[in-house]
């Protein structure tokens, strides 16, 4: 199963249909261009079916950066795992 960065690139590449985004760990959500708070949203339930994990409203009210979601996936994964 590819990586959170992967996956997390083809869902922001799904959601805002732009398949030329390039997003590193430090990239803000904001700053993509035509970003609302509706992508969030949208952007945090595909992580949820892609990985198959559940995020808490603080933990979504925490994410900034896309490096923000992939460690939180990280940390779901590994805690699953144990």
């Amino acid at each position: 199963m590819p990586g959170p960065l992967t996956e997390i690139t083809a869902i922001l590449r799904y959601i805002l249909r732009d398949t030329d985004i390039e997003p590193t760990p430090r990239t803000r959500f904001e700053d993509l261009a035509a970003w609302d708070s509706m992508d969030l949203v949208s952007v945090v339930v595909e992580a949820e079916c892609r990985f198959d994990i559940q995020f808490e409203v603080a933990e979504i009210d925490r994410l900034v950066t896309v490096g923000d979601l992939a460690g939180m996936i990280a940390a779901k994964q590994a805690l699953a795992a144990s």
